[in-house]
């Protein structure tokens, strides 16, 4: 799908020199599993295609084992989700003096938990849902009636859209509080915002075009099925904004990626309501990169394959561990 017979990307050899041996962290023991060894194959396939000396290596069990007596020069990282996403994987390897890709320990952690992302957001003026967090069933009918109805309820700490509901009464609330505290013992509540939902790529601190997403009817939202899943999931390329409405979106994202701490590269996700109004949801900092994924979407939008976006995703392990 990704490689054009006449002509596929190949890195530079004295790129390909300066970054040895590259292995692909892939699969992992979060409930991501799948999703990211189909974005670790992608990734490696598009790598080798472009001549870069890469291989599998699927993270299981202790991290640990995997900075012991390493045979790799560096690491793309496409684990998704606990352990690989959430800065627990980018200390050991930072400890280990072994580059990686994507964002660092803070940024890793801050971006995982969707609470914690959301005070940041606020404390810098930022545009996100209102919202309550949620540690006991009791609590249900205080919130309903400190927030306006529909609500999102999510596990603060987990990723894919995994756990997330959307209700409209204390009972509903109650109920998606069990399921999504059997996930996250935090538990966030906040407003939900009807409208577009949109995805903001970014790669070296540019915003790539954004992404207008609609899931089929049946979908409530842009779940883990439609992600990953549903063909009938609707991408919009270009997003159907008119151009000076996307400028100010992919501002925001920027903005939202540059105060958590992000690094190279991610995705930002953001709903519009009916005023017109951008409200930022989360930052994503190992998107998926299959070939349903919309990072590389975005990137063909802008005229960078797959190929050539994952050695520029590598690229910057050049600059950045080593320096």
């Amino acid at each position: 799908m990704h490689h054009n017979e006449t002509q596929t990307y190949q890195a530079d050899p004295e790129l390909v020199r300066a970054l040895g041996r590259v292995a692909v962290f892939m699969g992992g023991d979060s409930a991501e599993r799948e999703v990211s060894l189909k974005s670790g194959k992608a990734v490696l396939a598009a790598l080798v295609s472009a001549g870069v000396d890469a291989y599998a290596e699927d993270v299981q069990g202790c991290l640990l084992k995997t900075v012991d007596n390493p045979q790799f020069d560096r690491v793309f990282i496409a684990l998704h989700g606990r352990g690989g996403e959430d800065g627990t994987l980018q200390a050991i390897l930072s400890q280990a003096g072994i580059p990686y890709t994507g964002s660092e320990v803070l940024a890793s952690a801050l971006a995982m938990d969707k609470l914690r992302t959301k005070y940041v957001f606020e404390g810098c003026g930022l545009p996100t849902p209102k919202f309550r967090t949620m540690t006991s069933v009791d609590q249900a009918d205080q919130i309903i009636g400190e927030l306006r109805a529909p609500l999102s309820v999510k596990p603060s700490r987990e990723g894919s859209s995994i756990g997330i509901r959307k209700v409209h009464t204390a009972a509903e609330l109650a109920d998606a509080y069990e399921a999504a505290a059997a996930l996250d013992s935090l538990v966030l509540v906040e407003e939900w915002i009807e409208g577009p939902e949109f995805t903001v790529s970014l790669l070296q601190d540019q915003a790539l075009p954004a992404i207008g997403l609609s899931a089929s009817t049946e979908h409530v939202f842009y779940d883990y099925d439609a992600k990953y899943l549903a063909d009938d999931t609707r991408y919009q390329i270009p997003c159907g904004l008119a151009p000076e409405d996307e400028v100010r979106l992919q501002h925001l994202a920027l903005d939202a990626f540059r105060v958590v701490g992000c690094r190279t590269w991610g995705r930002v996700d953001i709903m519009q309501d009916s005023d017109g109004q951008f409200w930022l949801l989360e930052v994503n900092t190992v998107p998926g990169m299959t070939d349903h994924s919309l990072v590389p979407m975005a990137a063909k939008a802008a005229g960078i394959s797959f190929e050539e976006l994952v050695v520029r995703i590598l690229k910057d392990t050049l600059e950045g561990a080593d320096a």
